[in-house]
């Protein structure tokens, strides 16, 4: 008579997922938004800000069901009838986003809304202060971009 051998393999559940099949940027920094920005007459300020915002609606979307508005649509279109306060909207919320998803993926730091109005907006009397929040947002953006290249 024939032996018959079983072979039994085990697989185990692990909870980290796999890194996603498209990587995002992670060079993100305050001295390439300003130089650009200034050769492209403030056109790449428009697309940095897009970027970042389709990045985080990646990062984040499937979390916290949100949804970070267009920075096209914002600039061309509700900016303008908003008289500005979109703007101020848009950002007030992108920074919220971005300091609730860098805390929920295990990162200890003080970046959000808070963030924002002390350092770019109150920080206008100083000068300085807008430029430390874009370096503040950048580095954000790359932390939350890194770890989602990783983990997904």
């Amino acid at each position: 008579m024939a032996e018959q051998t079983t072979t039994v393999t085990f697989t185990t559940n692990t909870t980290q997922a796999a890194p996603p099949a498209g990587q995002l940027r992670t060079h993100r920094g305050l001295l390439r938004v300003l130089l650009l920005s200034i050769v492209t007459l403030g056109i790449y300020a428009l697309v940095f800000f897009a970027g970042v915002g389709n990045d985080l609606n990646t990062i984040a979307s499937r979390y916290d069901d949100k949804k970070t508005m267009n920075h096209w649509l914002l600039a061309l279109v509700v900016g303008p009838l908003t008289l500005g306060i979109g703007f101020f909207v848009w950002s007030h919320n992108l920074a919220k986003r971005i300091g609730k998803e860098l805390r929920r993926r295990g990162y200890v730091t003080t970046f959000g809304a808070k963030t924002y109005w002390l350092w770019s907006i109150l920080g206008l009397f100083f000068v300085a202060g807008p430029f430390i929040y874009m370096h503040k947002l950048c580095t954000a953006m790359n932390k939350l971009a890194k770890d989602y290249n990783e983990k997904g």
